[in-house]
């Protein structure tokens, strides 16, 4: 199978399993999104989408935001982990939306990545799920079906987002995804992983992960 066949397969199968996609991150415009991105670094979306109503409910916009110390946010967001510096990324980027571009969260990655506590992935994230602008977020997930699927050489996460962008058509990039988040999440978890549900390792998987996973279970 070539290059080509098996990101045509990829697209294919993800598509006929996730034909609608929910976004995991719980949230109702950019601003409410850039936070929940910013706080599931190293989190869960489960835990993010517990926390994220009790803030919301006090501040779910920048200048709501702003009247809260860093010190309270960081009270409210604190069982999703690195709260200092997240709470303090919150109140920092809330004034700079405010000062900067009147409450708006910008519409491109650039201006985004500028935002204290916010970065590529996060960024990335925004403009593709708030203002549906072509972008290819590589998480976790991603990185480790990359790899797997070997289309990518999984040296790091930079290298994935560039590979991925070179072979999947960009009008795909916002749905392929959060497709192949679901699919990781679901079929190709890094634990547990059972090589007989995972159809798409199984048919155009890298030798060596697929040998890895025979060798294992002897």
């Amino acid at each position: 199978m070539t290059k080509a066949d098996k990101v045509t397969f990829v697209i294919d199968t993800l598509k006929r399993i996730y034909p609608q996609i929910p976004i995991p991150l719980d949230h109702k415009d950019p601003y409410t999104l850039l936070i929940a991105v910013l706080m599931s670094a190293q989190s869960t979306d489960v835990k993010v989408n517990q926390i994220t109503p009790l803030l919301f409910e006090i501040a779910d916009n920048p200048f709501d935001m702003i009247k809260l110390s860093v010190e309270e946010i960081r009270e409210i967001i604190k069982p999703v982990g690195l709260s200092p510096m997240k709470a303090k990324g919150i109140h920092g980027l809330s004034h700079i939306l405010i000062d900067k571009y009147n409450g708006r969260v910008p519409e491109s990655i650039e201006a985004l990545e500028e935002l204290p506590a916010v970065g590529h992935k996060t960024a990335s994230v925004v403009v593709s799920q708030a203002f549906n602008i072509p972008a290819f977020p590589v998480d976790t997930h991603i990185h480790r079906l990359m790899y797997r699927w070997n289309l990518t050489n999984g040296k790091n996460v930079v290298q994935t987002e560039k590979d991925a962008k070179r072979l999947f058509p960009k009008d795909v990039w916002n749905e392929l995804h959060l497709q192949i988040i679901w699919y990781g999440r679901q079929y190709s978890p890094a634990r547990g992983w059972d090589l007989n549900k995972d159809i798409i390792t199984a048919t155009i998987g890298r030798k060596s992960v697929i040998d890895e996973w025979y060798k294992n279970r002897k």
